[in-house]
């Protein structure tokens, strides 16, 4: 029918939960450009879109904001070792979480770059999280390591200890530097070497 309009429906509100993403986003952004003491809670509250009064109701204080940005990041650990967990067998489990770390590699980096400004928070809060952060992730890289000792899949002469740290830094660069071309390539040709070894093998 000609002339007739039909009214828009109203632009839905911003819940306070979609302003917390957004917030996060924005401050994980601006953390990494330009490190914790080059971020005001004004230019959070800029680039987000809201006033200061509102991003204060969310956090107390730029430490609070920035260690909320670091919990998220180690959220994120967190369910990568329960998928992990979730495996059968430790081959499962190593193929599992190096599979979904490359996925979440810029995630990651971004965690990693949070991580490095952690000294300017207080000393209190620094420990806590650190403590955390041992918890959640080595204590959970360990968990898997120490589950497959127990179950005779791992070698005996080595400590289930040495083997995740040795894990660990075979993985690390997955998540640091440049990206390499195929990165999902090279996150299976790494595992297969941890756990096969990089010699040929003979027939």
């Amino acid at each position: 029918m000609r002339g007739v309009t039909v009214p828009l429906p109203p632009a839905a509100a911003p819940t306070p939960e979609t302003t917390r993403t957004r917030i996060g986003q924005e401050a994980a952004r601006l953390f990494v450009a330009s490190g914790y003491h080059g971020v005001s809670m004004r230019e959070v509250a800029e680039a987000v879109g809201v006033t200061k009064p509102a991003l204060y109701h969310h956090y107390a204080d730029k430490e609070s904001l920035f260690l909320a940005m670091l919990d998220g990041a180690l959220a994120g650990l967190a369910r990568l070792i329960e998928h992990a967990s979730a495996q059968s067998g430790l081959s499962a489990q190593l193929d599992t979480l190096v599979s979904e770390l490359v996925d979440s590699a810029p995630e990651q980096r971004v965690g990693l770059q949070l991580a490095s400004e952690l000294r300017h928070v207080s000393p209190e809060r620094r420990k806590s999280f650190e403590n955390e952060y041992r918890r959640v992730w080595m204590g959970g890289l360990s968990a898997l390591f120490e589950g497959a000792s127990a179950r005779g899949e791992l070698r005996a002469d080595m400590p289930p200890q040495m083997l995740t740290r040795a894990f660990l830094a075979l993985i690390y660069p997955l998540v640091t530097g440049t990206p390499p071309t195929d990165p999902q390539g090279t996150a299976r040709a790494l595992l297969s070497v941890y756990l096969d070894g990089a010699r040929t093998r003979q027939g």
